[in-house]
C-alpha cells in the first residue's frame, strides 16, 4: 500500500512526463527556436532562390515590326523601314532612331560620299577609337565590329554603305548598334532598312569627297 509520500512522488513524475511530451510536440510543430540559421538538407528554405541568369537572350528578329520613316531634306526625301516605337531626336540628313530603353539604335547618313563603300569600310575601321575593338567582317560594303563601351559594356555595331545608279560612290550609310547578344536582331534591322530604302532621283552630284 502506497504511503502518502509515495503517492505524491508518483504524481510529480507523471507531471514531468506530460510536460516533456508537450514540449517535444511544440518543437516538432514550430521548430527549435534555439537552432542556428543553417537549413538542413531536405528542408525547404522559405527564402526565394536567386535568379540563375540576369542576361536575356537578346533582340530577336521575330519580335520586330517596322514602319516607314521619312527623313533627309525637303528637296531630297529618303525613307526606310524602322522598328515600330523607335524615335529619333533629330531629323534631317543624319537621323538616329532609338528604342525606348536606349539599348538599340539605327542611324542613317544621307549626305553621301564620292568614296566607294569599300573605301569607307576601311576608313571607319581605322577611325573607331574604342576599347577592345574587334572587326568581325568587312565584306560587301558592310563593317561588323564589337567593342567595349566604358558606360554600357560590350557593344556591337553594323555599318553599311549603299551605292545606287551604278555609281562608284556611296549614297547612304546605315548603322545599327546594340549588344553582342543582339546580333540576330541587329542583322534583321539592317537588312530591313536596306531593302526598304527609298531614295530620290539623283540630279546633281553634291556629295562630299
Amino acid at each position: 500500500m502506497l504511503t502518502p509520500r509515495h503517492q505524491a512522488l508518483l504524481m510529480t513524475l507523471a507531471g514531468m512526463t506530460v510536460g516533456v511530451a508537450v514540449f517535444g510536440a511544440v518543437l516538432a510543430v514550430n521548430g527549435n527556436p534555439l537552432a542556428g540559421d543553417d537549413t538542413p538538407a531536405g528542408i525547404v528554405n522559405s527564402q526565394p532562390a536567386p535568379s540563375t541568369s540576369a542576361r536575356t537572350d537578346g533582340l530577336q528578329p521575330d519580335s520586330l515590326q517596322y514602319a516607314a520613316q521619312t527623313f533627309g531634306t525637303a528637296n531630297a526625301p529618303v525613307s526606310a523601314g524602322v522598328p515600330t516605337g523607335w524615335k529619333s531626336a533629330q531629323a534631317g540628313t543624319r537621323p538616329r532612331f532609338q528604342d525606348p530603353t536606349g539599348v538599340w539604335q539605327l542611324r542613317f547618313d544621307t549626305r553621301g560620299s564620292k568614296q566607294s563603300p569599300e573605301q569607307l569600310v576601311d576608313a571607319r575601321a581605322r577611325s573607331i577609337d574604342q576599347r577592345d575593338l574587334k572587326v568581325i567582317s568587312r565584306d560587301n560594303g558592310t563593317l561588323i565590329y564589337t567593342y567595349v563601351d566604358q558606360a554600357r559594356g560590350p557593344r556591337m555595331g553594323l555599318s553599311r554603305w549603299i551605292t545606287t545608279d551604278g555609281s562608284k560612290g556611296s549614297a547612304v550609310e546605315i548603322t545599327v548598334g546594340g549588344r553582342p547578344q543582339d546580333e540576330a536582331g541587329l542583322r534583321a534591322i539592317l537588312e530591313q532598312a536596306t531593302n526598304s530604302l527609298q531614295l530620290p532621283p539623283s540630279t546633281n552630284d553634291n556629295r562630299p569627297n
